[in-house]
């Protein structure tokens, strides 16, 4: 049977002797010889330490499908993180099998043959004319050493676990089963310890990321004639994103004033005033889908003010406290709550805040001025291992490897009357990504300055 083709708006009629015409006369799709990906071997040993943990059981593990953006326009597509740590490649549509023996398969929609049938001419989704060429059987198998098969050939609809809601086809095709979310678990808390081969992927993000925010500061100057400068540096950032990986990890914060009192602003649509701090975080994801996850606050005049320098100065300490609980052994909450009592003695010492600094912990009033958690882990995604259990991840304890951020922050509403004016609308976070080694932790966005000494002198050579 063959598969109804995705020919969209922009579609013709095509005549029989069109279709002729179009099936000869090709020189051949293959331009190079392609060789194994570099994640290959360390793909292997996940895939192979995922069928030790479910011995004698099937195991389905999607790439996710294409998402409609608007109409017939698609978002770029992306693989699940759990697929792409199993396989390293990055095809919509395509399922990993590992079956009750060990062996592991993946199945795959190869790009069609020009002999064949209209598809790659005609789908707008699939075809090579239209979305590039996808690797053949052959290619695929030399590309991601695993045995390779073709999608229409992947039989379901006895026992397996799946990772459910990746693809919606998988999941209707296979029982659910009560094994279902602790496949889930396993797949988040595998990625918890990074290899080798991870953490040089991260580090590459990391430092293109240093090199995203000195685009940035150097294009002040242009930016600031925009009204909507927090754009146009959105748009730098990004530039530098596409050039040395993949795209943006995330949408890039860029929040000046008091747009920096959102956690979360990615309108980015504000102007930029020289007496506001502008609050960047943003990270650059590899092209093996890693990404970095940085955040600066910095003036916009290059110099802050007494009362800007004042907040800053606090979370820096916050920060610094909190990096240096980092090493194997140590309880993963245990760098939040050491940024947490910095920043509630400095509310006291500023007299925002009354009680002692254990009653300001127990009764959790500091949170009003900084909201959330100082850090998560990093990896394939930006909050890396979020389906991992509690015991494991968030109550566990850090072990070398593992790869985190550290971000404190102040965020001192407009409107909140508690403050006195001149702290209302500044928000401040210093985000860095650090690796677990065997007797602490190494500062892997060490490339990006810290203290405002060193910011003011930072925006300064680069002005």
């Amino acid at each position: 049977m063959t598969e109804p083709l995705n020919t969209g708006s922009h579609d013709l009629p095509v005549t029989d002797e069109l279709a002729a015409f179009m099936r000869t006369g090709w020189a051949g799709t293959r331009t190079a010889q392609v060789s194994a990906k570099p994640i290959a071997p360390w793909a292997a040993k996940r895939r192979a330490a995922l069928a030790q943990r479910f011995p004698g059981e099937r195991l389905v593990i999607p790439a996710g499908t294409l998402k409609v953006r608007s109409n017939d326009s698609d978002y770029r597509f992306r693989p699940h993180s759990a697929y792409s740590y199993l396989t390293g490649a990055s095809e919509s549509d395509d399922v990993l099998v590992i079956e009750p023996s060990g062996e592991a398969v993946l199945y795959v929609r190869p790009r069609a043959p020009r002999e064949e049938g209209q598809e790659f001419y005609r789908d707008r989704r699939y075809g090579e004319f239209w979305a590039g060429p996808r690797p053949d059987l052959a290619e695929a198998a030399e590309l991601y050493q695993v045995e390779c098969a073709h999608i229409r050939d992947l039989e379901l609809g006895g026992p397996a676990r799946v990772l459910r809601g990746v693809d919606a086809t998988v999941d209707a095709r296979v029982p659910r089963g009560a094994g279902d979310t602790e496949l889930e678990s396993f797949l988040a808390e595998m990625r918890l310890v990074k290899d080798e081969w991870e953490v040089g992927e991260l580090q590459s993000a990391v430092d293109a990321t240093v090199r995203g925010f000195e685009d940035v500061v150097r294009a002040l100057p242009q930016a600031f004639g925009h009204p909507r400068g927090e754009r146009y540096l959105e748009g730098v950032f990004g530039l530098r994103s596409r050039l040395e990986g993949n795209a943006s990890g995330y949408d890039s914060i860029v929040a000046s004033g008091a747009h920096a009192c959102v956690l979360h602003w990615i309108r980015n649509d504000g102007a930029l005033d020289p007496a506001d701090l502008l609050l960047l975080d943003a990270g650059v994801e590899a092209d093996t889908l890693y990404t970095a996850d940085v955040t600066r606050t910095f003036p916009l005049s290059g110099r802050f003010s007494a009362v800007q320098r004042q907040a800053y100065e606090l979370v820096y300490e916050a920060q610094t406290a909190a990096i240096a609980t980092l090493r194997p052994g140590a309880r993963f909450r245990d760098f939040h709550l050491a940024a947490m009592r910095v920043i509630c003695d400095g509310l006291r010492d500023w007299g925002l805040l009354k009680d002692s600094t254990d009653t300001l912990m127990e009764t959790g009033l500091y949170r009003r001025y900084t909201l959330c958690s100082s850090g998560h882990m990093l990896g394939l995604d930006v909050h890396d291992c979020a389906k991992s259990r509690a015991e494991v991840y968030l109550d566990g304890v850090l072990e070398e490897g593992n790869v985190l951020t550290v971000e404190p922050g102040l965020y001192f509403q407009p409107d909140d009357l508690t403050l006195p004016r001149e702290l209302r609308g500044i928000g401040i976070r210093i985000e860095d990504d650090l690796v677990i080694t065997a007797d602490g932790a190494t500062l892997m966005s060490s490339g990006l300055p810290r203290h405002p000494d060193e910011i003011e002198s930072w925006m300064g050579a680069l002005s």
